[in-house]
């Protein structure tokens, strides 16, 4: 192969240094977050096993719950049924019309531990489920809140136990994760990337030393903490971000536990439509322009990255500015360490397959979520559910 041109050209090899670069970024990204999430084996927090009853923090379960009897029907037996020597299960209805308080009704006969809390009329100020939630806390007994939704359910009856082994191990806010049910289709599998990756990104990140967010679905912290930091007064007129914006503006290095044992996780039902997930996504990157510009800048260092690494490597390609054979190879190495590290992600959170399909998923979300970030600059006013 004769290189001579490459040499003597400014242009080729501009593009040649800013595809290495986009490789390593990207090979960099892959073991730093997708990696270090699949290793994580938590050696420092104790086991459920390990600790002494009386040592346990006293818990209050804390959900929202809007129209979600089929939801709760499911979920709530779960919750109810924890093996937690002290716990209670506050359940937010917020202008339920459905079956909802029914529901809370019947189990409340049957479950001291529940303990709900009716809103029949709409007296919130704000937009989204912020007020309902914050009531929900004020109206918590016990020392902990650990947040999570109507349509999650525990993996595993030990799941509170699991999840405050980290506040043993003395932090403030333990991020927990949240798996997708088991489905089939293109949608679903669309759902499950992203859910997956979401978890690489964030467990990943925190795992760094910056917990930027996390998911509300299996969420801990200090109640006291909780309202020492103002709890969501600061964005209470943003209606997306309840646990999204709270933990990006309070978690850190020495505050924050990552839990990533597979008996904390809650399984959660995937959207049914693509309409639905759309929606849900929306609301999710809603509330990321509110975040400090660090975390803006990590945020955008990945897709930069895949844009760079695309661009320059189809104009090496098609301008045949550079052997072909090891462009090639080059694309071969980024997808397999991409698949490998994927396929241990998948691994560590039991889920079959979708790593072979990684290259194309990164591609797909690269355009969509661009599109998506761009729609929610446009609408200023999204409603809770």
């Amino acid at each position: 192969m004769d290189f001579s041109a490459v040499i003597n050209s400014t242009y080729t090899l501009l593009l040649l240094v800013l595809l290495v670069l986009a490789f390593l970024l990207l090979a960099l990204y892959y073991g730093l977050f997708w990696l270090r999430t699949a290793r994580h084996k938590g050696k420092n927090i104790p086991t459920p096993d390990s600790v002494s009853p009386s040592d346990w923090p006293s818990v209050s379960v804390v959900m929202v719950a809007h129209n979600e009897a089929d939801y709760l029907k499911e979920s709530l037996p779960y919750l109810l049924e924890q093996d937690y020597p002290n716990y209670e299960v506050v359940v937010v209805d917020y202008t339920s019309q459905d079956d909802t308080p029914f529901v809370l009704r019947v189990c409340s006969e049957n479950y001291p531990k529940l303990k709900p809390v009716n809103f029949p009329e709409d007296v919130n100020m704000f937009r989204g489920k912020k007020y309902p939630l914050s009531i929900g806390i004020k109206s918590a007994t016990k020392n902990v809140i650990l947040l999570t939704e109507p349509d999650s359910v525990p993996k595993d009856f030990g799941w509170i136990s699991h999840m405050m082994c980290g506040h043993l191990h003395g932090a403030s806010i333990v991020m927990g994760y949240s798996l997708l049910k088991e489905g089939k289709g293109l949608l679903h599998a669309f759902q499950q990337y992203e859910n997956l990756m979401f978890n690489a990104s964030s467990l990943g990140m925190a795992l760094l030393g910056n917990p930027y967010t996390a998911t509300g679905r299996n969420l801990a912290f200090q109640r006291d903490f909780f309202f020492r930091r103002g709890g969501f007064i600061s964005h209470y007129t943003i209606p997306d971000g309840a646990d999204d914006l709270f933990v990006n503006q309070n978690a850190n290095r020495s505050n924050t536990t990552v839990i990533t044992d597979p008996n904390a996780a809650v399984i959660t039902e995937p959207r049914p439509t693509f309409a639905l997930w759309h929606q849900e996504r929306l609301h999710r990157y809603a509330t990321r322009r509110y975040y400090n510009w660090k975390d803006k800048l990590q945020l955008v260092v990945y897709p930069a990255a895949q844009v760079l690494f695309w661009a320059t490597w189809l104009l090496l390609l098609l301008q045949q500015l550079f052997p072909w054979q090891i462009l090639a190879a080059l694309l071969a190495v980024k997808f397999a360490w991409q698949i490998v590290t994927c396929a241990l992600l998948a691994k560590k959170f039991n889920i079959s397959k979708i790593q072979f399909f990684a290259p194309f998923f990164e591609l797909y979300f690269l355009f969509a979520n661009t599109i998506l970030y761009l729609l929610t600059l446009r609408k200023k006013n999204l409603r809770w559910r």
